[in-house]
């Protein structure tokens, strides 16, 4: 199969999203892996400030499969994504000037506003609220390093 001159995307990503599906099902399994819930969150952002639509969509189906793999709603977390890139990260981003900050605020934030958000959402509807476990702190821990490589 030949590429043309004129089409230069790599075709890298989507044997990312492949990976991705791996490991979110061996993580769906094994709750040490963490979910890399704000990794996702800050490729999400960054796609939505390139404005690359193509990148937004791989990342927002990765995000499909982590609603799949670990039972919440559907599209709750692109949704929430948005919101949180739109109202909340735009604030921090304001206030803190600190990369420190912004990486532990990213990673705070996406995980218990996430789940803040579940429960809203939950009550708002009159469905099942999600639970919340003590792995998410060692998840916060390892992402936030994670995050902070990027």
């Amino acid at each position: 199969m030949q590429r043309s001159i004129s089409n230069q995307k790599p075709i890298v990503p989507f044997i990312y999203i492949v990976l991705y599906v791996l490991y979110s099902t061996l993580g769906s399994i094994y709750p040490v892996l963490p979910p890399l819930l704000s990794i996702l969150f800050v490729l999400f952002s960054r796609a939505l400030r390139r404005e690359d639509f193509t990148a937004v969509l791989l990342v927002s189906f990765c995000l499909l499969v982590f609603e799949a793999n670990y039972g919440y709603l559907l599209f709750s977390s692109i949704i929430y994504f948005y919101m949180q890139h739109k109202l909340i990260m735009p604030k921090i981003m304001q206030n803190f000037s600190c990369s420190s900050c912004i990486n532990i605020s990213y990673v705070l934030f996406t995980y218990l506003g996430y789940f803040l958000f579940l429960t809203l959402v939950s009550n708002i509807f009159l469905l099942e609220a999600p639970e919340i476990n003590y792995y998410i702190i060692y998840y916060i821990v390892i992402e936030f390093f994670i995050v902070s490589l990027l």
